[in-house]
C-alpha cells in the first residue's frame, strides 16, 4: 500500500498548432480520449465545448478517478493549453502528453512538471521529507 498519494501534474502550451486540429472538437475529444488510456487513468466523465466568436475555440475536459486532463485551444493563435493532473501510482501523466503532443502537431511548446505528491505527516501539518 502507498503512503503517500502520488500526484504528478504535466501542463504547459502547444505553439503553432493547424487551425483545422484547433477547431475540430471532435477530434480533440478523441485525443483527450486517447491521453486518458494512455495515463492508465480512469474516465469518468468527458465535457467539450466550442466557443463560437473571434477568440473562441475548443475546451475539452476529462475528469478521470485519478483527477483530470484538460485542453483549451485559441485557433485564431495557433495556440492550445493543456493540463494534465494524475494521482496513483498506477497513472502516467507524461504519457498522456506524449499522445497530445504527437496528435496535436504543434511547432514547438513548453512543458512543466511538478512534484504535487507530499502529504503532511501525521499530526503535524508538516510536508513529509523526500526520502528517494
Amino acid at each position: 500500500m502507498d503512503e503517500y498519494i502520488v500526484g504528478r501534474h504535466v501542463y504547459g502550451s502547444f505553439y503553432g498548432i493547424p487551425r483545422d486540429i484547433a477547431y475540430n472538437e471532435e477530434y480533440l475529444r478523441g485525443v483527450i480520449e486517447e491521453a486518458v488510456k494512455a495515463a492508465g487513468a480512469t474516465l469518468h466523465s468527458l465535457q467539450s465545448w466550442r466557443i463560437p466568436g473571434e477568440k473562441g475555440g475548443v475546451s475539452v475536459i476529462a475528469l478521470v478517478l485519478e483527477s483530470h486532463i484538460a485542453l483549451h485551444t485559441w485557433p485564431e493563435y495557433d495556440y492550445a493549453t493543456f493540463d494534465i493532473y494524475t494521482c496513483g501510482s498506477h497513472t502516467d501523466p507524461w504519457a498522456a502528453f506524449k499522445v497530445m503532443l504527437e496528435k496535436l502537431k504543434p511547432r514547438y511548446h513548453v512543458v512543466h512538471f511538478a512534484d504535487r505528491s507530499q502529504m503532511p505527516l501525521a499530526g503535524t501539518g508538516k510536508p513529509q521529507a523526500d526520502t528517494s
